[in-house]
């Protein structure tokens, strides 16, 4: 939902658009999508790695903001949309590898 919102912050009070009903669909994927990410990471008691996929959700966010705000040359409406779906979809992929390596750690410790 705060993502959902975030979105919605962003694109129309901040860059101005108008948004339609492709617009609220697309927000919405995204957000289920970060929302079920995130579930499944807590259900499956990852819970560094959903630190570390919140921390880059978090930066995702403040750089799509950035660039909303810091537009100079026309094209940081798409480099801030982008900028936030490459640093979350990172974040994750970082947050999976550097809990399953800590996991492996702890299994050959505990051999």
């Amino acid at each position: 939902m705060t993502s959902f919102c975030l979105l919605i912050l962003g694109i129309r009070t901040i860059l101005g658009t108008e948004l339609v009903l492709k617009n609220y669909f697309t927000f919405g994927i995204f957000s289920l999508t970060v929302g079920v990410l995130a579930a499944s990471l807590l259900f499956y008691r990852l819970k560094i790695a959903f630190r570390i996929f919140m921390a880059a959700l978090t930066l995702g966010f403040a750089e799509f903001f950035r660039s909303f705000l810091m537009d100079t040359n026309g094209f940081g409406d798409l480099i801030g949309v982008l900028s936030l779906f490459i640093i979350t979809t990172f974040g994750f992929g970082i947050a999976v590898i550097v809990q399953f390596i800590i996991i492996a750690i702890r299994k050959t410790k505990n051999k």
